[in-house]
């Protein structure tokens, strides 16, 4: 049976989801609500931005969504075919998927295999998914997307202690975009490096996605990035999501108590 919807304005549509897990405390068996009935959805070509402080769930969110952790309960929706539905018993594969939804992650260093070399680090989901028929094509495919994200070909034989924390980000961004993704979580992917890169890095994010049309759940803590990059922000605070709205409108005239607090304390430049 298919699990096809009739719905297409959105790419990713998220209704209702939980994830929770148990914690033990002494003969009590308890659970932490990381996320909590959180519902939201991402057009083709949207970021959607994902705010609040450490500890609220956005990276939970993230996880959750490409089944790094197994939901709860809830749906997830993706370009038209559901693949998780708590409701209906809905749980596929996530295999033929993975080339579709990738992700970033907050730490350059720890997401990057130390005994790989760059081209075998950005050729992995290459190899993964069988995207080439020859070595020629595989090595001219890791050129192209190692150019893409700004690093000289000369690289490719190094390995990631030999770079910087920007460099390394841009590794990982190309192991991404390797397999043509159309939705990418960022999660957190400048906040581990200088304010003088993050504005590179977070200008790169916006190029690939005006060249390839991709979607991004944007996942960070300072707000001045997210409404640089974001269509849309949403604010999370203990699982829960307190408030969605459009970018500036959200800077402007934020309606919840608890995004008025994350805006008073973001620091006003000179």
């Amino acid at each position: 049976m298919s699990n096809e919807t009739n719905n297409n304005e959105y790419l990713l549509k998220v209704d209702h989801l939980k994830q929770y897990f148990p914690v033990h405390d002494g003969f009590k068996k308890m659970e932490l609500k990381a996320v909590d009935d959180v519902s939201f959805a991402i057009k083709p070509g949207e970021t959607l931005g994902l705010v609040g402080e450490s500890g609220c769930g956005k990276t939970t969110v993230g996880r959750t969504l490409l089944r790094l952790y197994q939901p709860t309960a809830g749906r997830i929706e993706f370009d038209g075919n559901v693949l998780f539905d708590s409701e209906k018993k809905i749980d596929v594969n996530m295999h033929p998927y993975r080339k579709q939804m990738q992700m970033v992650f907050q730490d350059p260093y720890s997401s990057l295999n130390p005994r790989m070399t760059v081209e075998d680090i950005i050729g992995e989901p290459l190899d993964v998914h069988k995207l080439y028929n020859s070595k020629k094509k595989r090595h001219e495919m890791i050129m192209d997307l190692m150019e893409t994200v700004g690093l000289n070909a000369d690289h490719a034989t190094r390995y990631a202690h030999e770079f910087s924390g920007g460099q390394r980000q841009r590794i990982g961004i190309a192991r991404a975009l390797a397999v043509d993704p159309k939705f990418i979580v960022c999660d957190e992917p400048v906040s581990a490096l200088d304010v003088s890169i993050q504005a590179q890095v977070v200008n790169m994010f916006e190029d690939l996605q005006k060249e390839r049309g991709l979607s991004y759940l944007f996942i960070a803590h300072d707000l001045l990035v997210v409404q640089h990059i974001s269509d849309r922000i949403a604010v999370m605070y203990l699982g829960h999501m307190m408030e969605l709205a459009d970018a500036d409108e959200l800077m402007d005239n934020p309606i919840h108590p608890y995004t008025q607090s994350l805006l008073s304390a973001v620091p006003i430049p000179d």
